[in-house]
C-alpha cells in the first residue's frame, strides 16, 4: 500500500471548481480555468497567484498557457487571449454558437472544438476566423494537430495545390463516434476514421510513427494510420469509458471509468500492466520519471511505479474530482472541482524511484554481460565441432 501525503500548499483563490490546469512551456507559470468564469495565473517559483483574468460571461471549460499569452474558452461561446504580464484581454474570438469545449494552439493557429458540432481555426494574432470544419453530427470534444511533412514522404504529397500551400492537418474527436482529419488550409475532410461505437473522449498523436490513438465511451482504444486511415489495433480490456491517454516510449497509458489505468505495448497491442486502487473513475494521468501519477473522481491523486504497478503514494486532501494534474521541478500540482489547486512535494518518490531504476539497470547489465559471455562460449564450441552457430 502507498502512504498518504500532505499538500505543501493549498491555493483557494477560485470561487468555483477548477476545470483545467496548464503549464507554460518554460515551466515558470501555471494557468487555471474555473467554473467561476475566471482564470488565474500562478508562479511555479513562489506558488503565488500573479494574475486574475476576468471577462468571460460563463464558466471556463479549458485553458492553454504559452510563455507570453494565455488562452481560455468558455460556455459563453467565446475564446479569449490574455497578456500574462498585464492581465489585459488581448482578443476575443467570436463565432461558435455553443459551448467551446477545447482549444489547441499550434504555430500561428488557434483551434477550437464546440458543442455546435464544428471545429474552427483562428489567427492567433487577430480576432479573425480562418477556417471552419463542418461535418460532425454531434459535439466536438477533443483536438490534435500535425503537419503532413511529419508523416508523408515527398512522393506521397500529391494533394491539391491549395493544400500544398499549408500542409497542416487538424484531428477532431466527436460524440458522434467518429474521428475526422481535416486539411487546415481548405477545411476539406481528408479522412473519416470509423470504428468506435461510443463518443470519442480523448486523442493522442504519434506523428513520427504515423499513428493516432483514440479513447471512447465504447470501452476501447483504437489506433489508426493517419496517412491511410486504416484501423491498426483495438485495445479491448477496459470495462468502462476511456477518459484519458498518455504515450511514453511506445507505451500507452489509458485511464478509465472502470477505476483502473492500463499500460499497453503499442507495437504488439499487449496489455502489460494494470494500475488499481482507485475508488472512482480515473480522470487524468501523467507519466514522470518512471512514475505514473493519476487523478481520480475519488478526490485522490496517486503515484504508481510504472513498471511494477505498485502503489507508492496517495495524495489526500481534495474534496471532489481531480480534473487535471501537472508536474514541474518535482512538485505535483492537482486541480479539482472543489476549487482548490494543491501542490505536493514528490522529491522523495522521485529519489526512491531513481535509486530503484539504477539498481535495476545494474542487475540487467550484469545479466546481459553473463548472457553475452555464455553465447560467446557456446559459439566457439559450436565452431570447434563444425556445427551451425546458434543464438
Amino acid at each position: 500500500m502507498g502512504n498518504s501525503g500532505s499538500a505543501v500548499k493549498v491555493c483557494t483563490d477560485h470561487q468555483g471548481g477548477i476545470n483545467w490546469l496548464s503549464l507554460s512551456p518554460d515551466g515558470q507559470r501555471l494557468l487555471t480555468g474555473s467554473e467561476d468564469g475566471t482564470a488565474r495565473l500562478w508562479s511555479t517559483a513562489d506558488s503565488q497567484c500573479h494574475g486574475h483574468f476576468q471577462g468571460h460571461e460563463s464558466y471556463i471549460t479549458f485553458c492553454h498557457l504559452e510563455n507570453e499569452a494565455a488562452f481560455t474558452c468558455s460556455a459563453d461561446h467565446t475564446i479569449r487571449k490574455w497578456d500574462v504580464v498585464t492581465g489585459q484581454c488581448l482578443a476575443i474570438y467570436r463565432g461558435h454558437t455553443s459551448i467551446v469545449n477545447r482549444i489547441l494552439v499550434a504555430k500561428d493557429y488557434l483551434f477550437s472544438g464546440s458543442y455546435d458540432r464544428t471545429a474552427r481555426c483562428w489567427s492567433v494574432d487577430k480576432e479573425k476566423q480562418i477556417q471552419e470544419f463542418r461535418g460532425h453530427r454531434n459535439c466536438v470534444l477533443t483536438l490534435a494537430h500535425y503537419s503532413s511533412r511529419d508523416v508523408l514522404e515527398e512522393e506521397e504529397e500529391e494533394e491539391e495545390e491549395e493544400e500544398k500551400v499549408s500542409r497542416d492537418l487538424l484531428v477532431t474527436g466527436s460524440t458522434d463516434c467518429s474521428v475526422k482529419v481535416w486539411w487546415v488550409s481548405s477545411g476539406r475532410c481528408y479522412q473519416t476514421l470509423l470504428g468506435h461505437t461510443g463518443a470519442v473522449l480523448c486523442l493522442i498523436l504519434d506523428a513520427p510513427n504515423r499513428e493516432l490513438f483514440s479513447g471512447s465511451t465504447d470501452y476501447t482504444i483504437r489506433t489508426w494510420n493517419i496517412v491511410t486511415g486504416e484501423q491498426l489495433k483495438v485495445f479491448k480490456e477496459h470495462q468502462g469509458s476511456v477518459i484519458c491517454l498518455e504515450l511514453v516510449n511506445r507505451h500507452l497509458y489509458s485511464g478509465s471509468a472502470d477505476r483502473t489505468v492500463k499500460c499497453w505495448f503499442v507495437d504488439t497491442g499487449e496489455r502489460i500492466q494494470t494500475y488499481k486502487a482507485h475508488k472512482h473513475s480515473v480522470s487524468t494521468l501523467k507519466y514522470h520519471a518512471g512514475i505514473l501519477f493519476t487523478g481520480s473522481g475519488d478526490a485522490c491523486a496517486r503515484a504508481f511505479n510504472s513498471r511494477s504497478g505498485v502503489l507508492q503514494k496517495i495524495f489526500r486532501g481534495h474534496k471532489f474530482i481531480i480534473n487535471c494534474i501537472q508536474i514541474h521541478n518535482e512538485l505535483l500540482y492537482t486541480a479539482s472541482h472543489d476549487g482548490t489547486l494543491r501542490i505536493w512535494d514528490i522529491r522523495g518518490i522521485c529519489k526512491r524511484n531513481k535509486r530503484r531504476l539504477k539498481k535495476e539497470r545494474s542487475v540487467q547489465g550484469r545479466s546481459s554481460q553473463k548472457g553475452s559471455l555464455s553465447r560467446l562460449f557456446n559459439n566457439k564450441v559450436g565452431c570447434m565441432v563444425q556445427q551451425e552457430n546458434g543464438e
